[in-house]
């Protein structure tokens, strides 16, 4: 392994490492989740705080709360409110958000189309019909959307009036690049997204639902990127901590690569 790059401070690394690691501890667990006591409700569904998923997502956590929350904003004397793209999975708590891995999912393809010049009412009015199109509450990620999805999206941006994306060609463009770049480290069964490879697209770490409340794990183990990655930074050596838990040093490499281009980010 190369060393840390400089600008890397270890204490910051560590700092970030300690944060993350309340994905997969249980008493944090728990008080992220009000010391609920029904627990296995939310097991399969992932778990994630803005802040966490906007380092996953490589996102600012304020884009994320208005896209989840919505939001108010004043023009002259009057006060309007923007609705939530979506209601989430998970029940808000007075002003705290959390999220699901499906939900997760969905701001991935949202991000997507804003980066590429699409405005958040055309993403909106996307979202209102391809849920009635594909009769999906989250259609972005869906394997209908993926295959089916061109003219849903299209005719949202008409609607929508882009005036950035005024070509047919254009917006067939932006929509081929925005599904396949998106898709391509996803894992679908039948119609539903069941796992995403974060790391590049590799598939040595998984973020999957089913598994440590949807925290970033190697795919083979189980165990999360962040102990590993830790345990790196511990030991300095990635083929002690290969052998420690018993997973291909490979594996370490990436865990603890990932997490720098997370704190990088």
């Amino acid at each position: 392994m190369a060393p840390i790059r400089e600008g890397f401070a270890r204490s910051k690394i560590r700092q970030t490492l300690l944060h993350f690691s309340c994905f997969y501890t249980q008493r944090d667990y728990n008080k992220s989740m009000n010391q609920k006591s029904n627990l296995h409700e939310y097991i399969g569904l992932g778990l994630y705080s803005l802040p966490e998923a906007s380092r996953l997502l490589k996102a600012s956590p304020r884009n994320l709360r208005r896209w989840m929350a919505g939001y108010d904003y004043r023009r002259g004397d009057d006060l309007h409110h923007v609705a939530a793209l979506w209601e989430p999975d998970l029940p808000r708590t007075e002003n705290h958000v959390e999220i699901s891995f499906r939900d997760l999912i969905e701001l991935r393809f949202v991000k997507a189309f804003l980066e590429k010049g699409i405005g958040l009412k055309a993403v909106r009015n996307c979202l209102e019909y391809a849920n009635e199109c594909i009769q999906s509450d989250r259609p972005f990620s869906s394997g209908r959307f993926r295959t089916d999805g061109r003219t849903i999206f299209l005719e949202s941006l008409e609607a929508a009036k882009e005036p950035k994306l005024l070509d047919l060609k254009g917006k067939q463009y932006v929509f081929k690049q925005v599904v396949e770049q998106s898709f391509k480290d996803l894992d679908l069964e039948g119609d539903i997204v069941t796992r995403w490879r974060p790391y590049r697209g590799k598939s040595s770490i998984v973020v999957d639902p089913a598994r440590s409340f949807g925290q970033p794990v190697a795919a083979a183990s189980g165990v999360p990127t962040i102990v590993l990655a830790e345990a790196f930074y511990a030991e300095g050596s990635a083929s002690a901590v290969a052998a420690m838990y018993e997973v291909d040093e490979s594996v370490v490499r990436d865990a603890v690569r990932f997490h720098e281009e997370l704190l990088a980010a």
